[in-house]
């Protein structure tokens, strides 16, 4: 059995801490506690405690890729499964195990590389860039080597789709890490990240709008919740239920990271944002036109679920916190005109403010309101009273993708059912 640690506090660039530990269960098909309100009071104009930055359909793992082995739950429930997630900004691992509930977490690792610093401009990675992520991806080696990783999934995303020399930096660092990460389509993304969320979705409404804020990208996905039966509906939806509710996707060529370097990212007046959020307007525009969502909502009920450090960023900051905390954060709801409030106050502060949010901290300082703005830019074209935060989405859906595949997940509970009614009769 591999070595396991105890919790994990895994060091971020520049200072910045991401906290695990081995009780962190992602349920399928259960919400985190309690789907709570956030409910804390906005701080003032001071520099006061915030949160954390946080994406071919047809795209399957090798499974014979560290040695993996398919069959029931009794064999394989001690297996590690793997899921990176190499962005524009940031490079992800998560490691797990299939347990009765989902699955559990046994390491995590988090690292702000800015892979796609200045693509936007030059078409290209660079070598700092390149050799940030290498550095983050040797990382990410080791650990999947120590906990004895059976099967993974390891994608990169935005950065590599365009850049010319994605695919030569992949070779690259298959050859300097010795792992094989490909490149994910846009449509694969955006379906995984909302596998990652599907238990987060009110099935009592008629509508809900996933969107996943990243780096270089952001993938939106529509879904009509009226097409699934009414018995289906009757508590937290599951991935291949979700997924049948699917009417409209889309992956806008902008994130935190391309946005910023178009308007600025530190020094950020009100017309400069203004001019950030009709930007992303316009670009939201022809999907609006095509699938008419607008004239939906004026008659159905409707929420928004956001997987992205913006969202995680924003409620943090609306709840006060000294620290990020996942658990406060993952799952709870904000009013728009909250999330709004939030947005603006961010918008009044000096970038120093911002570097002095704990959860913002300076390597998100200069791309947080880049976020807001593509997060008003949404609330605008599609107004919903509530919006829904998710500390989850790629990394997770891959997960659920992996041991779905395995038939892992949730099998322990029914073999025990199935024993239960054998002594009984």
């Amino acid at each position: 059995m591999p070595n396991v640690e105890p919790p994990l506090s895994v060091g971020l660039a520049n200072d910045q801490v991401l906290t695990s530990t081995l009780s962190d269960v992602v349920p399928l098909g259960s919400p985190p506690a309690g789907g709570r309100e956030c409910s804390a009071p906005l701080r003032g104009d001071g520099p006061g405690p915030a949160a954390a930055e946080r994406q071919s359909s047809d795209f399957h793992p090798d499974p014979h890729r560290h040695g993996a082995r398919r069959g029931p739950f009794a064999s394989e429930a001690r297996e590690v499964y793997g899921a990176l997630d190499l962005g524009t900004n940031n490079c992800r691992l998560l490691l797990a195990r299939p347990s009765r509930r989902g699955f559990q977490v046994i390491d995590a690792f988090s690292r702000i590389i800015r892979l796609g610093e200045g693509v936007s401009q030059s078409g290209r990675l660079s070598e700092p860039a390149m050799r940030r992520t290498i550095d983050a991806l040797r990382v990410c080696a080791q650990k999947i080597e120590r906990h004895g990783v059976r099967r993974a999934m390891l994608v990169a995303t935005e950065a590599c789709r365009i850049a010319s020399n994605g695919a030569e930096f992949l070779d690259r660092v298959e050859q300097n890490t010795g792992l094989r990460i490909e490149i994910l389509s846009r449509e694969g993304e955006a379906r995984l990240a909302v596998s990652g969320c599907a238990s987060l979705i009110d099935p009592m409404v008629d509508y809900v709008l996933v969107f996943d804020i990243g780096g270089g990208s952001s993938e939106l996905v529509w879904l009509d919740l009226t097409r699934i039966a009414p018995e289906a509906r009757g508590g937290p939806l599951g991935r291949h239920v979700v997924e049948k509710a699917i009417v409209a996707w889309t992956s806008l060529s902008v994130g935190v990271v391309t946005l910023a370097e178009t308007f600025g990212g530190r020094f950020v007046s009100e017309d400069v944002f203004e001019a950030m959020v009709a930007h992303v307007l316009e670009l939201l525009r022809p999907f609006e036109e095509t699938h008419g969502f607008s004239h939906r909502l004026a008659n159905g009920t409707r929420h928004l679920l956001g997987t992205s450090g913006t969202v995680t960023t924003v409620a943090g900051v609306y709840l006060g916190l000294p620290r990020y905390d996942r658990n406060r954060v993952d799952g709870c709801w904000l009013e728009a005109d909250a999330a709004r409030d939030v947005v603006y106050d961010l918008l009044r502060r000096s970038y120093a403010e911002r570097v002095a949010e704990p959860c913002i901290g300076r390597d998100r300082a200069d791309l947080v309101l880049a976020g807001c703005a593509i997060l008003e830019a949404l609330m605008r074209m599609w107004p919903s009273p509530r919006l829904r935060v998710a500390d989850r989405g790629l990394r997770e859906g891959i997960l659920m993708q992996l041991m779905s595949e395995d038939r892992v997940v949730g099998a322990g509970r029914r073999r025990r059912r199935r024993r239960g009614q054998g002594r009984r009769s």
